[in-house]
C-alpha cells in the first residue's frame, strides 16, 4: 500500500450496487447421466452428538484505481458452533494496491504461506486469485486446529483449476481427516448438469432430508479432478437444494453420518447451514464498509479522490447503462 502515498483514487462507484466477489462454485465441464435410475435417494436421519461445526468464507471487492494500478480488499469470517452457541472471527479487511509493478511480491507473499499462483495473473483477475488463495489459507488454518469436527466449505471439492491446485487441496482434505474431522462442500451455484438439467433440479421431488447420490458418476477428462463425492443435498423443505461434496477418502458412512450429525447440531434453513450463512454475512462488504475503506485509505495515504467521468452516460444520456468498461 505503501507505494500509492500522494497519489489519485478514483472510487468505484459500481461497487456500492454489486455484491462482493466470491469464487466460481466449480468449473466442471457438463457432463450427462443416460438412464435416471443411476440417481439413489439416501435418506437421513438427525444424529445429536453435539459435534463442533466450523464453517469458512472469503469476499472481496473492488475499491477503486489509482494512476498505476488498482485498489481492492479481502476479508474472511470463521463461525464456529458447540452446543447452543454461536462464535466468529472476522479476519481483514485487508486493503490491496496491485500493479505490474508489485504483482511478484504478491505472489511472494502467498508463496511465504505454502500458496501459489500457478501463472502470473494480469492486475485485473489478481484480486478474484488473492480471495481464493486466502480462502485456502483459512481452510488450513481450521484443518489444523479443529478435532472431530465438521468442517463446511463455500463451493465445492473441485481441483485441477488455476485456484485450485490438487497438491494444495489434497493437503486440506488430509489433514483434517489426520484430525477426525470430515469436510463437507455446500455450492450455492453450479455448472453440473445431467442430460440438459442442473444438477440439483433432481431433487425437486424429493422428500427431505435425503441426499441424492449419482451412481457412476462420470469422471471429467482433462486436468480437473473431483476430490469428493458429488450429491444433491435436500436437508429441509423448501426449494432449495445444493451440491454438496463429501472428501472421497473418507469412508461413506462416516460421510453419510457427518451429514447426519449436522442435522442433527446445526440450524438449517432452506437446506444451508447456519454457521455457513454467517459466514458469509460477516465476510461480505456492505457499501458503507466500501466507503469508510475508501476514506480511510485516502486520508492514511494522502490520496487525492477524483471522480472519473461516466463516458457511457456523457454518450447515451439515459440510455448509458451498465458498468463502464
Amino acid at each position: 500500500m505503501k507505494n500509492i502515498e500522494s497519489s489519485y483514487l478514483h472510487p468505484n462507484q459500481a461497487t456500492l450496487n454489486q455484491p462482493a466477489t466470491e469464487h466460481i462454485a466449480d468449473a466442471t465441464p457438463i457432463m450427462k447421466i443416460q438412464q435416471p435410475s443411476t440417481i439413489k435417494t439416501i435418506p437421513l436421519e438427525p444424529i445429536v452428538d453435539e459435534r463442533p461445526v466450523v464453517a469458512v468464507d472469503v469476499s472481496s471487492i473492488r475499491i477503486g484505481e489509482t494512476e498505476t494500478g488498482e485498489l481492492c480488499a479481502i476479508r474472511g469470517a470463521i463461525v464456529w458452533k458447540e452446543k447452543t452457541r454461536y462464535r466468529y472471527q472476522r479476519i481483514g479487511p485487508f486493503p490491496f494496491h496491485i500493479t505490474e509493478q508489485n504483482k511478484k511480491e504478491i505472489q511472494k507473499l502467498f508463496r511465504n504461506n505454502h500458496f501459489e499462483f500457478s501463472e502470473a495473473p494480469n492486475v485485473i483477475n489478481m484480486q478474484a486469485r488473492m480471495g481464493n488463495l486466502f480462502e485456502r489459507w483459512l481452510q488450513l488454518g481450521i484443518s489444523c486446529s479443529a478435532y472431530g469436527a465438521i468442517i463446511l466449505w463455500d463451493g465445492s471439492m473441485t481441483a485441477g483449476m488455476v485456484d485450485s491446485p490438487v497438491d494444495e487441496m489434497s493437503r486440506l482434505l488430509e489433514t483434517a481427516r489426520n484430525r477426525l474431522s470430515t469436510v463437507l462442500a455446500f455450492s450455492k451455484n453450479t455448472n453440473l448438469r445431467f442430460s440438459g438439467y442442473k444438477l440439483t433440479d433432481y431433487a425437486e421431488k424429493a422428500v427431505p432430508p435425503c441426499l441424492l447420490q449419482i451412481n457412476g458418476f462420470p469422471v471429467p477428462s482433462g486436468p480437473v479432478i473431483l476430490l469428493g463425492d458429488v450429491y444433491v443435498a435436500k436437508l429441509t423443505r423448501g426449494v432449495c437444494s445444493f451440491r454438496l461434496d463429501i472428501d472421497k477418502k473418507v469412508p461413506r458412512e462416516q460421510g453419510i453420518g457427518a451429514v447426519q450429525s449436522l442435522l442433527g447440531n446445526e440450524v438449517l434453513v432452506q437446506s444451508y447451514p447456519e454457521t455457513l450463512r454467517l459466514a458469509h454475512i460477516y465476510s461480505t462488504f456492505t457499501a458503507t464498509e466500501v466507503i469508510g475503506i475508501q476514506r480511510f485509505i485516502a486520508h492514511q495515504y494522502g490520496l487525492k479522490i477524483v471522480t472519473r467521468p461516466n463516458v457511457r452516460r456523457m454518450l447515451f444520456g439515459p440510455f448509458g447503462k451498465g458498468a463502464e468498461g
